[in-house]
């Protein structure tokens, strides 16, 4: 963006001057107050800590004298060099031979062993949904599914559902078995 070139008028106060739009009409020229930075030259929002984190990359240590990282930014050529009173522990590491690795590892193997697994028949399912919730839940949740049936051959008796499905029929094919179980449970109950 251009910058605009500011005037002084007779009295001293700033303006920017009249110009002229591409349809060839004019602007008015307009005073400015002091103290007043146009829209594109105020300077973008910086966060606190964009502004801290800006700071800290300098690459130097925290707490270095201003001294001594004046001295590293003038000497600065790729590398660091120590700060002094630093010591450093260069100690090479010991590389293992691959032959220790290849032992090692055959030595593992050896002692791995592979078994088949054995199949057998597997245990019989339990009824564990009696065992486990409450008797009387059961009853009533078994009396529920004994009143739709009871609803289902209504129906069909009525003739308002001619072809029951698959689910249906078998709901229907459980009755004597709900009910004997209906039975038992109030049987233990009392």
């Amino acid at each position: 963006m251009a910058t605009t070139a500011y005037e002084h008028d007779a009295d001293g106060c700033k303006f920017i001057p009249a110009t002229q739009r591409p349809d060839g009409t004019w602007r008015k020229p307009r005073r400015i107050k002091d103290g007043y930075v146009p829209q594109e030259e105020v300077p973008l929002y910086e966060s606190k800590g964009k502004q801290f984190k800006a700071r800290q990359s300098t690459g130097l240590p925290v707490g270095l004298t201003p001294e001594i990282a004046a001295e590293v930014k003038k000497s600065k050529k790729g590398t660091i060099q120590p700060i002094p009173g630093m010591i450093i522990n260069v100690e090479k590491k010991k590389k293992k031979k691959k032959t220790q690795g290849v032992s090692e590892a055959t030595e593992k193997l050896a002692r791995c062993e592979i078994t088949e697994p054995t199949f057998g028949t597997p245990p019989p399912p339990t009824n564990t949904t009696s065992t486990q919730s409450d008797p009387n839940k059961r009853l009533k949740n078994l009396k529920k599914k004994l009143r739709e049936i009871e609803a289902l051959e209504e129906k069909i008796s009525l003739g308002s559902l001619k072809n029951p499905d698959a689910e249906q029929k078998e709901k229907i094919s459980r009755k004597i078995e709900i009910m004997k179980e209906i039975e038992i449970l109030e049987k233990s109950s009392e």
